[in-house]
């Protein structure tokens, strides 16, 4: 695959406002997955084309309305992190770690 990997770790309040669900609707086109860890947080990984992942990860940084972020932080990733998706689908959707 061509282009970015990228993991974003979304922190403020960001779970039980529906971020989850906006997140996957965000990122048609792109592949990946979402879920909420233990800590409050969303994380995230985003793969496509470098320019559609920067405008995934900007998107982040608004949320939805009912959200408020604090903080997005970001670090590439490997190919070998998609492999954490379900089975057929290019974005999933993951229970909490």
């Amino acid at each position: 695959m061509s282009g970015a990997i990228v993991r974003v770790t979304i922190r403020g309040r960001v779970q039980g406002v529906g971020y989850r669900y906006w997140l996957e609707q965000q990122a048609r086109g792109l592949e990946g997955w979402v879920r909420n860890r233990r800590d409050g947080s969303v994380e995230a990984l985003f793969a496509g084309p470098a320019d559609a992942v920067s405008a995934m990860i900007a998107s982040c940084r608004r949320g939805p309305g009912s959200a408020r972020v604090d903080a997005v932080d970001e670090e590439l990733a490997g190919l070998d992190a998609l492999n954490v998706r379900r089975a057929g689908e290019r974005f999933s959707v993951l229970p909490t770690i």
